[in-house]
């Protein structure tokens, strides 16, 4: 049994946040139900067209394990189709404009007397305030989260990080919220809402930025590379180029084949614990005991010459090979991948988190799997669906329409063409 079987989620859902969301509830046993616009869908099914006549990469790897329905939400009778859509369903996702709902007659209060067991879950840029009505994606969101203000080198402009923690980060907030939300009405038997804002969860995932700006209040901040360099510290949380974020000096470092590899580098971690080991390792044993380099106060303002050696022997060596030498010794270190070499790495294929999808339209394809494991509940991942592939399928099975009644809602325009 799939953790979350039996749980019918009306997805109002498009783009990236919201897909995202729904997509691993489809993973754990949901049953995810994406509304679509007839004829049109979902905007991603035809952004970033690599394969002519079929949908996009961009929606099928968001849209896996859902059925898709087309609906007309301003037609009258789709009204009547979506509220008995949310009669059935445990949980409504939208990631609307804010006040589209309302627009289409469906207001929180309106959902409620509907069905008070619902959960209602949206995503929105901002949360209230003078900016909630400000349209907002993904770089925009890390931007005014505060990771873009913090992310870069110091003598460099502000940097948006290629890990989409604004759209698919607030994803995974919402689907806890959800979750949680599923949890507590098993003792309230009510519904909520749940919402999530992407400024928030760009925060969330930026915390550690926020820590520091409070501990520029007790001076300067010493693991920094910019204090070992004596370059003054301002008012704000600094961008910190690759230094760890964790308070423990790291960097990242040139490996053998950088020359032609723009991927031939090792992240590199000089932890107290075993700075004598990487004196031996990089060839350098007299610093383990060397007035200045002895203990992590003293090293502070050497950052600089320490990494630099470090560097000349990680040059010597593939980042593989820095791994299988550094390793042992609990010298921590991580290569560089490329994407290139995450899609041809088997051990990921074993775990499922990254998996070979066959679709009608494309062929097969790469995706990544479900990132959560649970020992109870297997994850198979299944394609996304065709446009409107489960109207037919929904209305029935579903909602219960079946012949004349099909027909006055087919014939009515409220959803797309019924495949049988």
């Amino acid at each position: 049994m799939k953790a979350l079987e039996g749980i019918k989620i009306l997805d109002f859902t498009h783009v990236q946040s919201g897909p995202t969301c729904t997509q691993l509830l489809g993973w754990f046993g949901a049953d995810v139900i994406k509304v679509e616009r007839p004829g049109v869908g979902d905007a991603t099914r035809k952004q970033l067209i690599d394969v002519p006549g079929a949908d996009s990469l961009y929606f099928t790897m968001l849209n896996h394990n859902k059925r898709s329905i087309e609906l007309n939400s301003k037609n009258e009778t789709g009204k009547e189709v979506l509220t008995r859509l949310i009669e059935e369903c445990d949980v409504l996702v939208e990631n609307f404009a804010p006040g589209a709902l309302d627009r289409m007659g469906f207001t929180w209060e309106r959902i409620q007397e509907i069905n008070p067991k619902l959960i209602m879950a949206s995503i929105k840029g901002f949360g209230p305030g003078k900016y909630e009505d400000c349209k907002v994606y993904e770089n925009v969101a890390q931007c005014a989260g505060g990771s873009a203000s913090t992310t870069g080198f110091l003598d460099g402009p502000p940097l948006v990080t290629g890990a989409q923690i604004g759209d698919s980060g607030t994803g995974l907030h919402l689907c806890l919220g959800i979750v949680t939300a599923l949890f507590q009405r098993e003792k309230s038997g009510r519904g909520q809402k749940v919402t999530c804002a992407m400024q928030d969860s760009v925060l969330n995932l930026a915390r550690v930025k926020l820590r520091d700006q409070q501990r520029l209040a007790a001076g300067p901040l010493k693991e920094y590379s910019q204090f070992g360099e004596g370059i003054p510290f301002g008012d704000t949380t600094p961008r910190a180029g690759n230094d760890s974020g964790g308070g423990q000096p790291g960097r990242i470092l040139k490996c053998k084949g950088w020359e032609q590899d723009p991927n031939a580098y090792t992240y590199f971690i000089i932890q107290a614990a075993v700075w004598e080991k990487v004196c031996d390792v990089i060839g350098k044993p007299e610093w383990k005991t060397q007035e200045g380099y002895a203990t992590p106060p003293d090293r502070l303002d050497k950052l600089n010459e320490v990494f630099a050696a470090v560097e000349e022997w990680t040059k010597t060596k593939t980042k593989y090979e820095v791994m299988e030498i550094c390793n042992p010794q609990d010298i921590p270190v991580g290569p560089i991948l490329s994407m290139k070499e995450i899609s041809e790495d088997e051990g990921l294929y074993a775990t499922g988190t990254m998996v070979k999808v066959d679709h009608p339209e494309r062929g097969e394809y790469l995706s990544v799997g479900c990132p959560i494991k649970l020992s109870d509940s297997d994850v198979d991942v299944v394609r996304s669906p065709l446009l409107g592939e489960h109207t037919h399928e929904v209305l029935s099975e579903v909602l219960g329409y079946s012949g004349d009644e099909l027909k006055r809602v087919v014939d009515s325009g409220a959803v797309g063409e019924v495949k049988a």
